[in-house]
């Protein structure tokens, strides 16, 4: 069984979703301590200016005494932010080919009351592996996993063992703190992702690789999945 852990991200880039669609369980690492500044809780679109961040205000104690793990962090709900970015993305992507196939669900959630970040961002992860025909891959949350111990690579071989997996799938980042031994000692392999993908049309040149899967989906559609995975 192929696995993927990563935290969840507000709107992430195709990149995480191809991680989703390779994985058989997909866990969303939100146990872990909260980064300020990080993509737990914003993301970028395309606008004729340029790039726009999209950002969810939350509560959070001051950085220097953080050490609340991802899933207590509350959404600060005195903010009208949700508004704000329905309202971003209407003007910037309303004359996109799909804009209107997928905005009104995306209305519907944003327009919800959520209490906690992580509720909303994986909530919102999940409609969007469906909008991607990526129904097979099962969810969890390391949150929910009993009797997690040990820090950094180990932490991670112990929910690996918790799920049965065979094969570890990590970003290319990870290689500069993943101890590799370790897996091996585990029976488990560890494979890198290669985040090389083709440009695909954008309303506001010139093309601009990292931003939402928002982006992608608006401009592509049901054709999205070919940006991410080539077909064969």
């Amino acid at each position: 069984m192929k696995v993927v852990i990563l935290q969840p991200s507000y709107i992430p880039w195709r990149g995480y979703f191809h991680q989703v669609a390779l994985a058989d369980t997909f866990v969303f690492y939100d146990d872990v301590k909260y980064d300020k500044n990080g993509w737990r809780n914003r993301n970028s679109i395309k606008t004729p200016n340029g790039l726009q961040w999209l950002t969810i205000p939350v509560l959070t104690p001051s950085l220097e005494s953080n050490q609340s793990p991802i899933y207590q962090i509350e959404i600060d709900r005195s903010k009208k932010w949700a508004q704000k970015h329905l309202n971003a993305l209407k003007t910037n992507y309303a004359r996109a080919p799909y804009f209107s196939l997928y905005y009104p669900e995306i209305e519907a959630l944003l327009l919800q009351t959520h209490h906690r970040l992580a509720d909303l961002d994986i909530q919102f992860t999940i409609l969007i592996a469906k909008w991607l025909g990526l129904t097979d891959t099962q969810f969890v949350r390391s949150s929910e996993i009993r009797d997690i111990e040990g820090s950094k690579t180990d932490r991670l071989i112990n929910i690996l063992t918790k799920l049965n997996a065979a094969e570890y799938i990590s970003g290319p980042s990870a290689s500069n703190y993943l101890k590799p031994e370790l897996f091996v000692q585990a029976g488990i392999r560890l494979t890198y992702m290669d985040y090389t993908y083709l440009p695909y049309p954008q309303l506001y040149p010139p093309f601009e690789p990292q931003v939402s899967i928002l982006d992608l989906l608006f401009m592509t559609g049901p054709n999205a999945m070919s940006a991410i995975i080539p077909p064969a």
